[in-house]
């Protein structure tokens, strides 16, 4: 479930799901894109609800696919729609951050951090990987060194190691506050910059090659994301 709250100058988005640690299910995707795309407020505050910020795609779901392109494809526009928008979208990461949940903290502008967040791409340990645009914007924001140790080895990065790589811009108690910072920027400052520091002209090409690979492997190791699913 996605949840929106409006405020003056900021949207807070919180993906509500706390039971399965914010995993999306594919009607989250079209719900969050909707909650970025429809939002007034200059700067967009994501979240998620209780002890994880989110778990990634639903593996119930991913285990249910007929068209894994067309999922990572609708994931891909979610991102997309982060990345894009007018409003700045700021991500507070407390608590875990897995696959999808890494993807969808990359697309935002900025990323913050609590001392109590986490980060990591487990699915390589069944077969899978990253479909949302990660493996476009993950060398951007790490470098490509320590994007490919990331990806490749599956390990849990903390909150100071996320710092570290570049993967957040700092640790605070209050990732809300870091978006009432920004929101006091004049809205059309902001959507100038935002816009001018994301242009970006041959994303397409890439996430078309990410969406068919994902599919090519949910396909391959279906046997993998079922066992995976159960525990």
């Amino acid at each position: 479930m996605i949840r929106t709250r409006d405020e003056e100058t900021v949207r807070t988005v919180t993906i509500d799901r706390p039971e399965r640690r914010n995993a999306l299910q594919p009607d989250d995707l079209n719900a969050l894109r909707t909650a970025v795309d429809t939002a007034a407020q200059p700067v967009t505050y994501l979240r998620g609800a209780g002890d994880a910020f989110c778990a990634g795609a639903d593996l119930d779901a991913v285990a249910a696919l007929d068209d894994p392109e067309a999922f990572a494809r609708a994931g891909q526009r979610m991102t997309a729609a982060i990345a894009e928008s007018d409003t700045v979208v700021v991500c507070g990461v407390d608590g875990a951050a897995r696959g999808g949940g890494v993807e969808l903290a990359l697309a935002a502008d900025v990323r913050v951090a609590t001392p109590a967040a986490t980060f990591a791409e487990p699915a390589v340990a069944f077969g899978l990987f990253g479909a949302w645009g990660g493996t476009v914007r993950l060398p951007r924001v790490m470098s490509e060194g320590d994007a490919l140790e990331f990806a490749l080895s599956g390990r849990v990065l903390d909150a100071e190691a996320a710092l570290r790589t570049g993967l957040v811009s700092r640790i605070v108690d209050d990732p809300r506050a870091v978006a009432d910072e920004i929101a006091g920027g004049k809205p059309d400052a902001l959507r100038a910059i935002k816009h001018r520091l994301r242009d970006r002209r041959d994303d397409e090409r890439q996430e078309e090659a990410e969406a068919a690979v994902f599919g090519d492997l949910v396909r391959a190791h279906a046997d993998e994301i079922a066992a995976e699913r159960g525990r």
